[in-house]
């Protein structure tokens, strides 16, 4: 299949994403930390431990071409974590990085939607590691890696789609933010964005996020609307008098432009997914 492939964090919601996407087109493996009889059966999974492992015994076994670091866990655990992945990737020629990052990292200014040049600045625990991760990956040749900062991304099994699922159900409150917007992905979109990338040997910083803006209330009672006629609880939570922003707006590159998608988008695979799901549980 020739690229050789290692995402750490495959058993994630992101990082199976992107397993299911890359395995038909690459010799894909992937690590999980949760035991599972899945995952502990497949020759190809790899349980890691980050507070543990050492992710270079791992890199010199599996010898990849490219590494996809989902990773989540203990921010500590998962630094020391990027800095063997930077040394290793800095000194073999034949690997590169992939880091996906967050918006988070723009939660300490959230005036504006923000552009790849923008300099990050967070007050979460989470924006400040994916910040520091970002620092030490830009240690590396700007052809050796690659900073993909994604929104949130939605599907029919992610996790606040099937928050939102069980409030609709069991008539339970869902809480939306009012004031807060944001731009979003989907799971076709956000995985065949990096697929694009990794085939074009894409380098330095992306933003994969909608073209467009809404606000998170919106966005989920639009949601709701198109998966029926109930409704959950929505909760409306404001945290500020004004508008406040937490969106990656990409770049509008011209070799981009067909992998470019909107909100609308993003809503309708979802609500198409569950559809297609719903008639085929129907019919079992």
């Amino acid at each position: 299949m020739g690229k050789r492939i290692l995402i750490l964090g495959a058993s994630g919601f992101v990082g199976n994403l992107l397993y299911k996407e890359l395995l038909p087109y690459f010799d894909v493996y992937g690590t999980y930390f949760s035991p599972s009889d899945f995952y502990d059966q497949n020759e190809v999974f790899f349980r890691f431990d980050a507070a543990t492992d050492d992710v270079e015994t791992l890199l010199n076994k599996i010898k990849p071409n490219v590494v996809i670091s989902c990773l989540k866990g203990n921010f500590t655990d998962l630094l020391k974590v990027h800095k063997q992945l930077m040394a290793y990737t800095m000194v073999t020629s034949h690997c590169r990085l992939i880091f996906i990052s967050s918006a988070q990292i723009f939660d300490g200014t959230m005036n504006f939607p923000a552009k790849e040049t923008d300099k990050p600045l967070s007050v979460s625990e989470e924006g400040k590691y994916a910040i520091s991760v970002e620092k030490i990956i830009k240690e590396l040749p700007e052809k050796k890696y690659a900073i993909l900062r994604s929104p949130m991304v939605l599907g029919v099994n992610a996790p606040i789609i099937t928050q939102l699922k069980e409030a609709i159900k069991n008539k339970t409150t869902f809480e939306v933010y009012s004031d807060l917007v944001v731009n979003v992905a989907s799971e076709s979109t956000f995985s065949q964005q990096v697929h694009y990338m990794i085939n074009q040997k894409k380098h330095g910083t992306f933003h994969i996020g909608s073209t467009d803006l809404i606000h998170h209330s919106d966005l989920f009672e639009e949601i709701t609307e198109k998966l029926g006629s109930k409704k959950p609880i929505f909760k409306q939570v404001f945290e500020s008098n004004k508008d406040r922003f937490l969106a990656v707006l990409p770049k509008k590159e011209t070799d981009l432009k067909e992998h470019q998608f909107t909100v609308n988008d993003v809503i309708d695979e979802i609500t198409l997914n569950e559809g297609i799901l719903t008639l085929k549980t129907t019919l079992i």
